[in-house]
């Protein structure tokens, strides 16, 4: 039997989005361990893990944050196709190798079958590069990863029972590469396999920036050379730290310049406004224009 669960802080959210997706893929007999959040992510999912482990049957226990929409009615089937390797612990939709911190996305990033759904700006649909294979960069694979993305985490009965979320890491932050680097420590695999989901997140990716450098900190000093790569670059702890100062201050610099030119590009469609409604061909067409914006008016009437 295959288990869906998700922790829940906001119950309308759930019911529009994690909902329909786990009623999609769960199979009759699936267990939902659909449950208010008990505090952090890490606590909250160790809860959940908790209460998966009691069922005599499981295959697999499938977890979605509240926002996340499964659309994959053939999931059951590839979670077990990808457990039949008994080596495998944890399996996720987005996934990457080289990864050396939290930021995956800086690694090299292998699988993305997901699409991000956002609210700002009228709303709008962000399919990742996976989402449509026939499109998809050479690179593009599943297979095994460092990390995947905590959104969609599918666990081998040996991860549900075995290993768990280090509450000391924080509250939100790095609970999905933590637990992926201690599946690895303990030899066995984290794959990416190809789920279907819709993530509804808004654009705005890291929305407490203090909370996320805390806990890259924490991550990164408790895994320094436990894991190959993680927490490691050329040079001196000294060096990198003069280095990390130093992209920080370059990456200020540039988001600055994107601003200016976004002004100076604002400044300048002004301008052609301006120059094209003071015109003379525009003064000379304004008799006309109105006309057909009657035209048009005329035709929006009911009749």
């Amino acid at each position: 039997m295959i288990a869906f669960g998700a922790a829940i802080t906001r119950p309308e959210e759930y019911r529009r989005c994690a909902e329909p997706g786990i009623r999609l893929a769960a199979e009759p007999g699936s267990e939902i361990l659909a449950r208010p959040s008990i505090g952090s992510i890490f606590a909250s999912y160790n809860a959940l893990l908790d209460a998966a482990a009691e069922l005599p049957e499981l295959e697999a226990l499938v977890l979605v944050h509240q926002d996340t929409e499964i659309v994959d009615p053939g999931l059951c089937a590839k979670v077990r196709a990808r457990l039949l390797d008994p080596d495998v612990a944890v399996l996720g939709c987005v996934g990457a190798v080289d990864v050396r911190s939290i930021a995956w996305w800086e690694g090299s990033v292998t699988l993305a079958s997901f699409t991000h759904r956002y609210h700002e700006h009228g709303g709008g649909d962000l399919p990742a590069f996976t989402w449509t294979w026939s499109d998809a960069p050479p690179y593009a694979r599943t297979g095994e990863v460092d990390t995947v993305d905590g959104f969609l985490l599918v666990f081998s009965p040996w991860a549900v029972r075995g290993v768990r979320f280090d509450e000391s890491l924080g509250a939100l932050h790095g609970y999905d590469f933590d637990y992926c680097a201690q599946v690895r420590a303990a030899g066995r695999k984290v794959m990416t396999a190809d789920l279907r989901a819709i993530h509804h997140h808004s654009l705005d990716l890291v929305s407490h920036p203090e909370s996320w450098i805390e806990a890259h900190m924490r991550v990164a000093e408790k895994w320094d050379g436990r894991l190959p790569g993680i927490g490691h670059a050329a040079g001196s702890w000294k060096e990198r730290a003069r280095r990390a100062e130093a992209e920080r201050d370059a990456t200020r610099v540039s988001d600055h310049a994107s601003a200016l030119m976004t002004e100076a590009r604002m400044h300048e469609l002004e301008r052609i406004l301006a120059d094209t409604t003071t015109s003379v061909s525009w003064r000379v067409t304004a008799p006309l224009r109105r006309l057909a914006e009657r035209g048009q008016a005329a035709l929006r009437r009911p009749a």
